[in-house]
């Protein structure tokens, strides 16, 4: 990062057995604490909780979406709204993605060009058209913190042809994306792409890091693809990014994934697994997952987890059970929440672990409890 940039990482302590860092991301909405999860606020709500509530649980920063936002309601009417920290009430630092992995998973009839994608809205049918520069645009208009180079997302298992392809495409928009950014005060990241190929991930890590961004991101994974191989590009990828800039995971995912990830030396994760699971009645502990649904939970004094101090967790599993049984919002809610702030506070013990020099063990006590049955 260059000495102007409002933005700056800082390398505290590495781990002395894995990879995992502790560092701090400074930026002019505050500072991030690394490794850090951010939960996913899609259309500018993380759903079913508000953002002060999205704030007890933790959470230092959060992720909103390009491809919806501008949609819907489009960035011109964030913008008149003040940006996103004024539309959404997050005061914090919000980072945006760059739209590429909804447009390619959400969108129909695309049309694909050097150019960029024409798509219908899956909202109402409409044309339109999403390139680099345009991706650049509506970020900046929203006015995140963090922005993201528009990429070309392909689904895996797939052939090498069209993954190579996609890959050096999406090298070519990032430059195409670091040209048309304007803000001082957004971080542009990179996207390194590649497929489960070991030598793909690495060539494009190299040309990426070679256009000196301001942080760089891992993408495509988490797309189909058994975690062993996630994790095997993860050991590729890692190496070749610089250690002075922030590494982010991006859409990933388990509590597993995410110290795997940590142990790695990733320090920026995003998923909406904590909400959409928590809506489905399945909440996270240190035990492995809770379906609450479960009859067995229906005279259930015990909270969802005896040490966590969320909201969700001054009630028993029996009656939290009883709010998805009898269709009562306040259930999805408070599992939710605890999802949420369970996530927060792995990844504050992860910290504490590896300023310790203790991530190992840590790693290895986490593992065995969440293969335990519950």
């Amino acid at each position: 990062m260059t000495n102007s940039s409002p933005f700056r990482y800082e390398l505290l302590h590495a781990d002395a057995q894995t990879s995992a860092r502790l560092g701090r991301l400074h930026t002019p909405r505050g500072t991030v604490e690394l490794p850090t999860f951010m939960p996913v606020g899609t259309l500018g709500t993380v759903k079913g909780v508000d953002i002060h509530r999205v704030r007890e649980t933790g959470a230092q920063i959060i992720l909103a979406n390009t491809y919806h936002l501008a949609l819907r309601p489009g960035e011109e009417t964030v913008a008149a709204l003040g940006d996103l920290h004024a539309f959404t009430g997050w005061q914090g630092p919000i980072l945006t993605d760059s739209g590429g992995f909804q447009v390619f998973s959400l969108a129909d009839r695309i049309k694909l060009s050097e150019e960029g994608v024409e798509f219908r809205s899956h909202i109402d049918g409409s044309k339109i058209q999403l390139s680099p520069e345009r991706s650049i645009a509506i970020q900046e208009a929203l006015g995140a913190d963090f922005i993201m180079a528009f990429d070309h997302v392909v689904a895996l298992p797939n052939e090498a042809s069209v993954v190579e392809e996609a890959t050096w495409r999406s090298v070519r928009w990032a430059e195409r994306c670091q040209k048309a950014a304007q803000r001082s005060d957004q971080m542009l990241l990179a996207i390194v792409q590649g497929g489960l190929d070991p030598g793909l991930r690495r060539r494009c890590a190299q040309e990426l890091v070679a256009m000196d961004f301001q942080g760089y991101a891992v993408g495509g994974l988490s797309v189909g693809e058994p975690p062993a191989e996630m994790y095997a590009a993860l050991d590729v990828v890692v190496p070749e990014l610089p250690v002075d800039r922030p590494r982010y995971l991006m859409g990933v995912g388990r509590p597993q994934d995410l110290i795997e990830g940590v142990a790695r030396g990733i320090d920026m994760f995003d998923c909406v697994m904590p909400t959409r699971n928590g809506r489905n009645a399945l909440v996270f502990t240190d035990r492995g997952p809770v379906r609450l649904r479960n009859a067995s939970h229906e005279r259930d004094r015990q909270p969802i987890e005896a040490d966590c101090p969320c909201p969700a967790c001054q009630h028993s599993r029996g009656y939290i059970r009883h709010l998805f049984q009898a269709g009562e919002m306040l259930g999805p809610i408070l599992a939710s929440i605890h999802n949420l702030a369970y996530y927060q506070r792995l990844m504050t013990r992860a910290r504490e672990a590896i300023a310790a020099d203790s991530f190992a063990p840590f790693r290895e006590e986490r593992m065995r409890g969440w293969n335990e049955a519950t």
